[in-house]
């Protein structure tokens, strides 16, 4: 199984952390171990290495492998919402000296997931998608207003990476990210539909 992610696929979120809107999708991955669910478990997250901070996206599922010209109903049969968290003060040493984030994106538990359900392209672009942090409602988004869409993401991690059956790709978050603690509780919601919680230790 392989973890590909999108970086600053929503405009807002480029904005707001001071990025350049890319012109292709921005890829990178996370590490098998990276992996945890929120199924209502405390999860452990690093100490001492400055902030982490959260970005809620919608996860896709691969059903099997990628051939050039698939369109997304034929490959992806499931969905989630996954948090994928960075290192931010990490991250932000690392893109200085021009190194990889992997230190500051593939840490473990960095990539949080619900539980899949059926993938319904249609519904995809009438629901929004949340996070809630300790009862404040702190990210909604939608996939309307990402700035690749699901056939172009996939498009593109098949031509560099190739894509099998159980990948999963993180699909880019939208504005409003920002720290999350020990002690915080998170929530993840689709629509009005809580899909997964958890506790940070």
């Amino acid at each position: 199984m392989n973890i590909y992610c999108i970086g600053r696929n929503y405009a807002k979120h480029a904005e707001e952390l001071g990025n350049a809107i890319p012109e292709q999708p921005l890829l990178f991955s996370k590490p098998s171990h990276s992996l945890t669910r929120a199924n209502g478990q405390s999860i452990v997250l690093p100490k001492g290495l400055g902030e982490i901070h959260y970005e809620l996206e919608i996860v896709l599922k691969i059903n099997k492998p990628v051939q050039k010209g698939d369109k997304v109903t034929d490959v992806v049969s499931e969905m989630a919402l996954g948090l994928d968290l960075t290192l931010r003060d990490v991250q932000s040493e690392l893109k200085k000296k021009g190194q990889p984030w992997l230190r500051a994106k593939g840490f473990k538990h960095s990539a949080i997931i619900t539980n899949f359900w059926t993938f319904d392209q249609e519904e995809c672009a009438t629901t929004s998608f949340a996070f809630e942090l300790n009862g404040e409602r702190v990210q909604i988004g939608n996939s309307r207003d990402m700035i690749f869409p699901f056939q172009d993401i996939i498009d593109e991690c098949a031509e560099w990476f190739g894509l099998d059956e159980g990948d999963l790709i993180f699909t880019g978050t939208p504005e409003g990210v920002g720290p999350i603690n020990s002690k915080d509780v998170g929530k993840m919601f689709w629509g009005k539909e809580e899909k997964g919680h958890f506790l940070v230790d």
